[in-house]
């Protein structure tokens, strides 16, 4: 609290004038910006200023990249073109066709043939005439990292812009080049490429178009030992796959290849995603809860990626109603997840409560919202489960009901058609009760204590497995140090060893000095 005063004392004697009173918030936002109020009364000039410093912030940021791009190359080591491509978010927010514009002007030499196309995507208007006399300083580009890097820039900008058309073009053109260049150092620039490569074609509707392209760049990214784009081209192809609901294909190259271990978590939980998903749509809910599990736990905890959060989530939904299970109360209250989920709910209320009335009028009410996430068949399914629930309420509720009552309970077509649902429940071992054909009524038996049974220990043994794999996962995923660090530590200790022996040695030599002096 005792910053604030001084903050504006500073200011006061900066600037002459009188700040006393002023708000906190308002000394805060006088010191964050390089201009104050000082230099002109006009508020519209301040903010002219305000925009060319940031334009200069970005400019300076990306000419960083530039450095680290360039010292990733050099040293092999791929940490600087991670940490370049970490910042895309942001730097994503702060691209402006000027500020491209002066980048590539100024990154390049005069004439040069990928400065020509780049300034062409960006349009006329991006570089006023003049703007590149203003920059006093330029890094000219002197590795293929930073060139497809710049193009990679253009490609986003022109991606937030809508412009598709211009999009493809310039992302085919820099496959191309990644494709013959052939650098290790251009691993992770290459994934990033893909990556929006296959973003422009999925919102043209041409998706099906680059299949072959992404399969003969998955087979040479797994020869390569490229981890980076070998994850984000399975990726790919299973998103392209499921675009068009080719779930065997899909399949087949799940089963064929093998997702890398030392891929990024934002892969890692996209692929799980789509795992579960084949697996769900193959009746194996077992599989598909555990790679959704991990899917939603992989995924970053943040509103950016809220959208990924929520397809994962509600398909999660339905394997746990379909596996007999009903999600938590709690999942469906979390802020990012509530709207989203609120047919899911109703879906999850109808089936715990054995409702098929109301199982089917949430179904009608929600089926295009169900249908846009292809999940609709998938919901079909649980009808049984809305059933089986229902019957099993029935049967802990009444130790003996006709079958024409469960009928009209569950809103069945006809009393045979509640009969059979009874049978399949009896032999599925849903209830414990037995069924009079004669007569037309169902007797439920006592109810038979759980811990005396194997169920406990099953649900056990799933915990102990559960923790033992997140355990392992816990195990892979951390960071040992680098080789440079251990070069670096090994030096620092052999300069203490030399240093240690010069210390001996020159105590050595004052004992032969005292020595000598004891003679005299």
């Amino acid at each position: 609290m005792a910053e604030a005063p001084r903050r504006s004392s500073r200011l006061n004697k900066n600037q002459g004038e009188d700040t006393k009173g002023k708000d906190k918030s308002t000394d805060q936002d006088v010191e964050m910006s390089d201009t104050t109020e000082a230099t002109t009364a006009d508020s519209g000039t301040v903010k002219v200023l305000g925009a060319k410093e940031l334009e200069a912030l970005v400019i300076a940021d990306i000419k960083q990249h530039f450095v680290l791009f360039a010292k990733s190359a050099k040293t092999h080591e791929a940490r600087f073109a991670v940490r370049v491509l970490r910042s895309l978010s942001s730097l994503r927010k702060r691209l402006t066709a000027q500020v491209l514009a002066k980048v590539i002007v100024n990154s390049y030499t005069k004439g040069d043939e990928s400065q020509k196309r780049l300034l062409e995507y960006l349009g006329p208007d991006a570089l006023p005439a003049g703007a590149a006399e203003e920059e006093t300083t330029s890094y000219k580009v002197e590795t293929p990292e930073v060139d497809v890097y710049l193009h990679l820039l253009v490609m986003i900008y022109l991606l937030d812009q809508g412009q598709l058309e211009k999009g493809i073009a310039l992302s085919s053109a820099t496959v191309k080049t990644v494709q013959e260049l052939n650098r290790r150092s251009l691993d992770q620039l290459a994934a990033k490429v893909y990556f929006y490569y296959a973003r422009f074609y999925e919102l043209s509707g041409r998706l099906a178009e680059i299949r072959p392209v992404l399969l003969n760049a998955q087979r040479t990214a797994t020869l390569r030992r490229d981890d980076d784009t070998q994850s984000t081209l399975i990726n790919l192809l299973l998103r392209n796959y499921f675009h068009y609901n080719l779930y065997d294909q899909a399949d087949k190259l799940v089963s064929k290849t093998t997702f890398p271990e030392n891929a990024t978590n934002n892969q890692l939980a996209r692929y799980m995603y789509y795992l579960g998903r084949i697996k769900a749509i193959q009746l194996e809910y077992t599989e598909s809860h555990q790679s959704l599990m991990q899917a939603v736990r992989k995924a970053p905890q943040n509103n950016v990626t809220a959208g990924f959060q929520q397809e994962a989530n509600k398909l999660l939904i339905i394997v746990q109603l379909l596996m007999g299970e009903i999600p938590e109360r709690s999942l469906f209250r979390q802020p990012v997840l509530r709207k989203a989920l609120q047919p899911y709910f109703q879906i999850t209320q109808a089936v715990r409560v054995g409702d098929l009335n109301k199982f089917q009028e949430t179904l009608a009410a929600n089926s295009n919202t169900f249908l846009a996430d292809k999940n609709y068949t998938l919901i079909l399914r649980l009808r049984h489960n809305v059933i089986k629930t229902g019957i099993r309420m029935i049967s802990l509720s009444y130790s003996r009901i006709s079958l024409r009552d469960v009928c009209l309970k569950l809103h069945l077509d006809s009393e045979e058609d509640a009969e059979y649902i009874v049978a399949k429940a009896i032999r599925d071992g849903v209830i414990d009760a037995t069924l009079d054909h004669e007569k037309g009524f169902m007797r439920s038996k006592e109810n038979v204590d759980i811990y005396s049974t194997n169920e406990p220990q099953h649900a056990f043994h799933q915990r102990i497995a559960f923790c033992l794999k997140l355990h392992n996962d816990s195990v892979k995923a951390m960071r040992f140090p680098l080789k440079a660090v251990n070069i670096d530590a090994a030096e620092v200790e052999a300069a203490r060893d030399q240093e240690r022996t010069l210390v001996q040695e020159i105590a050595e030599a004052d004992e032969d000095m005292d020595d000598g002096h004891d003679d005299l």
